[in-house]
């Protein structure tokens, strides 16, 4: 892949074309060829105002094909860099996956909890998480991120058994597995952090390593002064009923 970045179009293929034949030269040498039928242009801007959209890019003294989306390295780039084929594509592929699967994990017989969990994240996740470093941003926008919740809703359904209704958050909580979309910034995060970009991210940690809530947390008393050495909120309505009641339960 040749990038180039420019201020105009006609500058952009200016600059490219003055690159390609450098390199076409260069293959002279080391007797290396490019098939001018295989090679894609791609352009890529976010600009509204009028400006030609064609670009011509030249390869054996022929005209490469334009694009409007490319399929690099397992990752879909549009000319707008929205991502929208990538996720798409994502979209398209564990759902198939997943519904193979419906035929063999009913209710009642056919693959179980465990087995279900694992070959989500051994091959559902790693789809769904592939290049997420690259195109995280498209998660900004909530059609984007809508698609993925679907698709861990559904492998969520069948890995707890239940029913239809039950919400998204209550089944990442039932079969102890993170929201996808905080998966994907937690991803963002480390690669960052690879990058010495960051220094601190949130990350999940084994039940073991909790600190226990009595460890840590302390309640106080607002607006009210007492010599008791417990303290503790009621409802707000200073009922003697609530608080002699809480006394009695301690």
């Amino acid at each position: 892949m040749i990038l180039t970045r420019r201020d105009s179009v006609v500058e952009t293929a200016n600059y490219m074309n003055l690159e390609m034949r450098k390199i076409q030269e260069c293959t002279i040498y080391t007797k290396i060829t490019f098939s001018e039928n295989k090679s894609k242009v791609l352009l890529t801007t976010r600009r509204r105002r009028m400006e030609k959209k064609e670009i011509e890019i030249y390869v054996n003294n022929k005209t490469l094909q334009q694009v409007n989306s490319l399929n690099y390295v397992g990752i879909i780039f549009d000319s707008k860099l929205l991502f929208r084929d990538h996720i798409n594509y994502i979209e398209g592929k564990c759902l198939k996956l997943i519904f193979v699967l419906y035929r063999s994990a009913k209710i009642t017989w056919g693959l179980k909890h465990k087995s279900l969990k694992t070959i989500y994240k051994g091959g559902i996740l790693p789809l769904l998480l592939y290049g997420a470093t690259v195109w995280k941003g498209a998660l900004n926008r909530s059609c984007y991120k809508a698609k993925l919740n679907r698709i861990q809703r559904l492998i969520h359904l069948k890995i707890a058994k239940v029913y239809r209704t039950v919400s998204k958050e209550a089944l990442c909580v039932i079969n102890g597995i993170i929201p996808i979309h905080i998966k994907i910034e937690e991803m963002g995060k480390l690669y960052e952090i690879t990058q010495g970009r960051a220094t601190q991210y949130d990350r999940e940690m084994d039940l073991e390593n909790w600190n226990h809530p009595a460890t840590h947390v302390k309640t106080t008393e607002r607006d009210e002064e007492s010599s008791h050495p417990i303290q503790a909120y009621t409802d707000g309505s200073k009922s003697e009923l609530i608080t002699t009641l809480f006394g009695i339960l301690l």
